[in-house]
């Protein structure tokens, strides 16, 4: 098992979802959508790949990304929860999980 990359996706996460309004560089619109797709299909691939099923990481994450959001809205970081956030989140994992499944799928036909 790989638990390193999941570990360390788990505290890029962290730092991107929680980072202070103040600390967010300007980006065009719908950046922070994209980010959110890619950080949770990051998640997890590298959870698929430190060996977590496929059902209890997405309902993780699923659970992550509506916590996330929650809190966003309820700490003092100067930013908002978003719904959209939150199911572009999900959208990720679905994403994530789905490029880890094709790639297991090649590999097991290349090998």
């Amino acid at each position: 098992m790989r638990v390193q990359p999941f570990v360390l996706a788990l505290l890029l996460s962290l730092v991107v979802l929680f980072t202070p309004a103040a600390g967010v560089p300007d980006a065009p619109p719908g950046t922070d959508k994209v980010i959110h797709l890619v950080l949770f299909a990051m998640l997890a691939v590298t959870g698929r790949m430190a060996g977590i099923r496929p059902w209890p990481l997405l309902a993780g994450l699923t659970v992550y990304a509506a916590a996330s959001e929650v809190l966003q809205a309820l700490l003092p970081l100067g930013r908002s929860g978003d719904l959209l956030d939150g199911l572009t989140d999900v959208a990720g994992a679905l994403l994530g999980l789905g490029l880890y499944a094709a790639l297991d799928r090649f590999r097991a036909r290349a090998g």
